[in-house]
């Protein structure tokens, strides 16, 4: 069980021990690399992101955020800064709201591992998916911003904003699942379960036949954006390393797997009483995105919601092994990584429902 707090996860601590770097070699490297850079700087690292460690750079005059990869044996293609630097960089030219990138550097030798900075956007960020801080007039207007996003990024040309090799178009759930099914098998650390040994064979048999493609951020949820300081709106959205070219509707699915997720492992909304919180049902926030989208339902709908808790999964899965090897990122990882059952067990059960 998460016993954790929404304030846990937020703001800044004191740079972890396991993921100290050389400051002034970094404040050397921004001097020479980061526009308008002028030091001394200081440095606390994010209490949040269970990924790429990442950073709250200081200076008298200037914030700056920090992502890199984090250290020890990595999972081959994860955690890939350089490409995540790449996405924020199209997005931030097409006027997606996303963090303006002010540098990548690909030298390991500066702190350790490759990194980026980028801009530090200033508002808020909900660690709970019920909105507590907002009153019940303006609830609806947050959903529908979150909403309104995710429907503008699959709308978006991606090919338009120089992103045509970002991914594979087709095939992208026998890919992912081939993908994910691999990194849970070689993750021989963090165990089996029978769950998603029975999810790895039911899922390639049940793909849907119908193959779309669009950028996809991968892991859409409230707490990887920044809204305004007072409003209903997007400022930037963060977490883009698994984004990708792929299938819209698992994109959305993840995003509304808030409504069947508990609240004690990502930000979710089952327990919560939605109608005296005044947010939307889960077949009404469907609804508001197929009409934005051009869509009039979504088939197969539970497939895709399946789909996401096994990828889920084996993600905390993957948390659980840089765990036990004391590689992974985030403090509260511990508590992800004893969430992975439950995941896979809500996949399962989305599994019997597509039956």
């Amino acid at each position: 069980m998460n016993n954790s707090t929404n304030e846990d996860y937020v703001g800044t601590t004191p740079v972890r021990a396991t993921h100290r770097l050389d400051e002034a070699a970094l404040e050397a490297w921004m001097r020479g690399n980061v526009t308008g850079f002028a030091g001394p700087l200081s440095i606390e690292q994010f209490k949040g992101g269970q990924s790429n460690p990442t950073y709250k750079l200081m200076t008298p005059n200037a914030r700056y955020v920090l992502r890199r990869k984090p250290s020890g044996p990595l999972v081959e293609n994860a955690h890939d800064v350089e490409r995540e630097a790449r996405v924020l960089q199209a997005l931030g030219q097409a006027e997606f709201p996303v963090p303006a990138v002010y540098a990548v550097c690909t030298d390991e030798a500066i702190i350790g591992s490759k990194f980026f900075i980028m801009e530090m956007v200033e508002g808020r960020i909900f660690w709970d998916a019920t909105f507590p801080q907002v009153g019940n007039a303006q609830r609806p207007a947050y959903f529908d911003a979150m909403n309104d996003t995710i429907a503008r990024l699959h709308l978006l040309q991606y090919s338009a904003v120089g992103l045509a090799d970002y991914g594979k178009p087709g095939n992208y759930f026998a890919r992912q699942i081939g993908r994910w099914s691999k990194q849970y098998l070689q993750d021989a650390d963090a165990g089996r379960d029978p769950n998603m040994d029975a999810l790895m064979e039911w899922l390639p048999a049940n793909i849907p036949a119908d193959d779309q493609a669009s950028l996809i951020h991968g892991d859409f949820r409230c707490d990887n954006m920044i809204f305004h300081p007072s409003e209903p709106q997007v400022l930037a959205v963060l977490d883009w390393e698994l984004s990708t070219i792929g299938h819209p509707l698992a994109d959305f699915a993840y995003h509304a797997i808030m409504y069947r997720m508990p609240p004690d492992i990502v930000a979710g909304l089952v327990g919560a009483d939605l109608s005296s919180l005044n947010i939307p049902s889960e077949a009404e926030y469907i609804a508001a995105y197929c009409a934005k989208t051009g869509r009039t339902s979504i088939p197969s709908y539970d497939f895709y919601i399946a789909f996401n808790f096994f990828r889920l999964a084996a993600i905390f899965h993957g948390i659980k092994g840089r765990v036990i090897r004391g590689t992974a990122a985030s403090s509260h990882a511990k508590e992800r990584a004893e969430s992975f059952p439950t995941l896979a067990r809500l996949a399962s059960k989305s599994m019997a429902a597509c039956r």
